[in-house]
């Protein structure tokens, strides 16, 4: 699977998890270049507490396109160290 944004592969997997429809991706995967810690926190009531990262490419900006779970609940805990997109990011098999 890859991650797709402003025209610019930013993580490519072929072991994602499916958890909801949304494809989470290792954390190994990712281009870090194009992630940025974002100070948004959202909480799952049965997967934990959601960190964000904003997304950067070519100079424009997608806040808090993509999120991860950094002490996933014990139901959630495949997701560890894994992340997912949305807000445009497409993701698509490789």
């Amino acid at each position: 699977m890859k991650a797709i944004w402003n025209n610019q592969v930013i993580a490519e997997s072929d072991t994602t998890i499916v958890i909801e429809g949304n494809h989470y991706f290792p954390e190994e995967s990712i281009k870090k270049e194009f992630f940025k810690e974002s100070t948004l926190h959202t909480v799952c009531p049965w997967k934990g507490q959601a960190s964000y990262y904003t997304i950067e490419v070519d100079g424009k900006i997608n806040k808090d396109a993509a999120w991860y779970y950094r002490e996933p609940s014990e139901l959630a805990r495949t997701i560890k160290n894994h992340i997912a997109f949305w807000r445009g990011v497409a993701v698509v098999e490789s």
